[in-house]
Parts: C-alpha cells; structure tokens; sequence
C-alpha cells in the first residue's frame, strides 16, 4: 500500500499525461474519461521539446502518466507533490526509480498491455528477413525452425503463441520462470542462455535492460547459434554489445539481426554488411492503435487505484 489515501478529503487530484510523443486522440479520450469519472483533473503536456515545459507542469499534480519520457531526479525534484508515475508501457529505464523512492513516490508500468503488439512486429520482421527482404531473390521457411525466447515474460509468451502457429519448435529461457508452465504452453525450457542460443537459428530478445543484462548479448553467445543465425531484438539496445555483433557480422557470413531500435553502429552495419539487418526508424513495438489505448486506459486506472486506495500491484521501485 502507499500514500494514495492521504490526498482524498475535497482536494482535487490532478493527473498530467506527459508525453512528447503522443497517445492517440481515442487513447486519451479514454483516459480523460477514466480520471475525470473518478472526481479527478486531467492536465496534458504533449509533443514538448524542452525538459523546461515538464518541469513546470508536473510541480503541482499528484500523478503523471509518461510513455518513453525521462523522469529523472531533476524531474521527481520538482514534482512537489506527486505520489504515483505510471510508465504505459513494460520497459520503464527511463525513470530513476531511486530518485522516485527518495522522494515517497511509486512507480508502476503496465505490463501485458503492449504484448501482443510487440509480439507481431517480431513476427512481422522474422518473415521479412527470412524472405531475403523481398527482394525477388529464394528466402526460408520459418516452419519447422527453431526459436528461442530469451526471457518468458508476456511479450515472450505470445512470441510462443505466434510461434507455435506457424509450426516453429519454440524453446525459452527464463530463469525466473518454471519449467511447468512452459510446458503447459507447449514450449521446451532450456536452463542457460548459452543452451538457448546454441540450439536455436532464431533467438528473440525480450530481457529488460538492468546492470545485469547491459551488453550481456555478446559474441560469446552469438557464435553459439547453427547456421542460419538470426537475431530479434523488440527489448532494448542497451542489451546488446554492439562492437561485438559487428565482429559476429564480420565472422558469420550467415547471421542477420533485425531489430526496432537502432544500434549506435547502424551505419556502420549497414554500409559493411548491406541485405543483412533491419533496423526500424524508430522504436515501433507499441505502435499499434490497440496498444495505445489499452496502455494509456490501464496507466490512469492504475493511476486512480492508487490514489484513491493505495492499490501498489504493479509497484517497480521499493
């Protein structure tokens, strides 16, 4: 549980949506709709460009919604009275969730919310490369392949779903995730990464980026993978050792990585090893009008929840 009670009374709570990149109309409409049902006031802060403008609008509310806007301690510093930051979206390394505990204020994400969306953009670049990027040339079958989830969470587990549609063999790793309940989903746990990546010629990153996992993706694990190695990456960049995948490009004639954020050396990818990686021009998993709303609706009721009764379910700091 946490502070959310102590603003009920007669005072109006205020919930800012900040978003320099913003929901869409129907998305904020139905966040409006949830936070003015609920007795409180929506303010909006949207397609800013100066840290400046958040700053001062965030001083006096008592939530703010974000998407992959940076919540830093300047940031929580300023925000003299907000109590709850939900990031609508899974990831959320753009919050500095110690600077949040310092100041008393939780932080949640919306996990599940942006899933499925994720999931078919993964898809969607698996069957681009494995047809050679349509360019009139003989591609792959991703029938009867071998795919590795690297990390079961719920992106993961519809990655599988989708899978197991297009008649792949699917194999995970997590070990925070039990044997049995892969197995229930007809997936094939393995117990180390470097199992996943030597079994599979396809292997799709889902691990969020923590010190642990920063450029845990490195050369090491890569020329593990069989011939026909291609690597997914809808997670995060921070990831990946970039220097590496260039040394894996330049050792492995046969590997591809497709990827919706792009590496610091993608130029330098894509002049030297040209028809064998993609890169959106942006980060695109979300980008689907269901994602939207169903993010955006789930972060002002979590936002309201908490105010109104405390209710910490999705909490990600201490």
């Amino acid at each position: 549980m946490g502070r959310g009670k102590e603003i009920i009374g007669g005072i109006t709570m205020k919930i800012l949506v900040a978003t320099s990149k913003p929901f869409a109309t129907v998305a904020v409409e139905g966040i409006r709709k949830v936070v003015e049902d609920a007795g409180a006031e929506l303010r909006l802060l949207e397609k800013y460009s100066e840290k400046s403008a958040l700053l001062d609008a965030i001083k006096d509310v008592d939530g703010v919604i974000i998407r992959s806007d940076i919540l830093d301690k300047e940031v929580f510093d300023a925000a003299k009275n907000l109590k709850i930051a939900v990031r609508a979206g899974a990831g959320y390394d753009n919050v500095d969730l110690q600077a949040a505990t310092d100041k008393g204020v939780c932080v949640m994400n919306t996990p599940g919310q942006n899933s499925n969306a994720v999931a078919e953009l993964a898809f969607g670049m698996m069957v681009m490369v494995a047809r050679n990027f349509y360019n009139g040339t003989s591609g792959t079958e991703l029938k009867g392949k071998k795919i590795g989830i690297h990390a079961y969470g719920q992106v993961g587990r519809n990655v599988a779903r989708i899978a197991k549609g297009f008649g792949m063999e699917v194999y995970a790793f997590d070990p925070y995730c039990p044997d049995d309940v892969m197995k229930e989903q007809g997936v094939i746990p393995v117990h180390s990464a470097e199992e996943l990546y030597a079994t599979c010629q396809y292997v799709s990153l889902h691990v969020p980026a923590t010190d642990e996992t920063k450029k845990s993706i490195n050369l090491s694990l890569l020329s593990k993978m069989p011939q026909g190695a291609t690597l997914v990456n809808t997670a995060r960049k921070e990831v990946i050792n970039e220097d590496d995948i260039v040394t894996m490009f330049e050792t492995r004639p046969d590997f591809r990585y497709i990827s919706d954020i792009a590496p610091a050396n993608a130029a330098v990818i894509t002049e030297k090893f040209p028809g064998r990686s993609f890169f959106t021009p942006k980060k695109m998993g979300a980008q689907t009008a269901e994602a939207n709303i169903n993010a955006g609706i789930a972060a002002a009721k979590q936002s309201i929840a908490y105010l109104k009764e405390g209710i910490d379910k999705f909490r990600v700091n201490k």
